[in-house]
């Protein structure tokens, strides 16, 4: 897998979210935007959604066994903080607490505890409530 290219173009994708997110519906460009962002996303999948849905199953295996890995998109955030830039002049990105896919975790019962893709570098986050982020995989 293509390392560099798989977090450019994640990056890419994180920014169409944000920019689609921050666009009210009755925007005239929102629809253009969106089929802007699906086809984006539907490029992505085919490219490296098979290794990206291996490592979310042994993401899940280690933490959420019992819950279906779904497609990778599924565990996108629906808005992404863009942090500063690293040496190489690229984005990071984060997450605000409760983006991502509801999990169940035995070690954390009664909690809500949540997997998303985050890019800059691409890699797949475990929150806990409000209180705990762990990187759980990353993209190599």
């Amino acid at each position: 897998m293509n390392v560099e290219k798989l977090n450019d173009d994640f990056a890419a994708i994180a920014e169409k979210i944000n920019e689609l997110d921050d666009m009210d519906y009755s925007d005239e460009r929102y629809d253009d935007l969106e089929e802007e962002l699906h086809d984006m996303e539907d490029a992505f999948i085919e490219e490296f959604g098979p290794e990206l849905e291996e490592a979310i199953a042994l993401v899940h295996d280690e933490f959420c066994p019992d819950n279906d890995v779904l497609l990778p998109i599924a565990y996108f955030a629906k808005n992404y903080i863009r942090l500063q830039r690293d040496k190489e002049g690229k984005y990071g990105y984060d997450v605000e607490f409760g983006e991502g896919v509801p999990v169940e975790v035995d070690d954390f019962p009664n909690q809500e505890v949540k997997l998303v893709l985050v890019p800059g570098p691409t890699r797949l986050l475990v929150t806990v409530g409000e209180n705990a982020k762990q990187e759980a995989w990353r993209a190599k």
